[in-house]
């Protein structure tokens, strides 16, 4: 049974800088894929980064530069950490994970390809 809690979600100034973390459980797939989404009211999740297994790491337009999303196996955490902070990217912001080898391609963005999910977690840029 495979369980993502996140956290680290909160209000912040522009400009400023957030950490969010996701630890997860019960994963034993050796191919993986692990990304940040997010959300806001009536529009649809938008991919935010995705990281493999093999370290390779992909991320959206509008984030490029300013996030960095990585993980730390032995605390089985996904980190996305956010710099430089906008209004636009005040939203819901969610942890997925599946197995598979398709993160390296375009589906890292898809959430169709995740079937596992956390709760989410509020960011706001004031």
């Amino acid at each position: 049974h495979v369980q993502l809690v996140e956290s680290g979600g909160g209000l912040v100034q522009t400009g400023g800088s957030l950490t969010l973390s996701c630890v997860a459980s019960g994963y034993t797939y050796s191919s993986y894929c692990m990304g940040w989404f997010r959300q806001t009211a009536g529009k649809e999740r938008e991919g935010v980064a995705a990281i493999d297994s093999d370290g390779r790491t992909s991320y959206a337009d509008s984030v490029k530069g300013r996030f960095i999303i990585s993980l730390d196996n032995a605390k089985n955490t996904l980190y996305l950490q956010m710099n430089s902070l906008k209004p636009e990217d005040s939203a819901m912001y969610y942890c997925a994970a599946d197995q598979g080898e398709w993160c390296r391609t375009a589906r890292w963005s898809d959430d169709e390809w995740y079937n596992f999910w956390g709760q989410g977690t509020q960011v706001t840029v004031s």
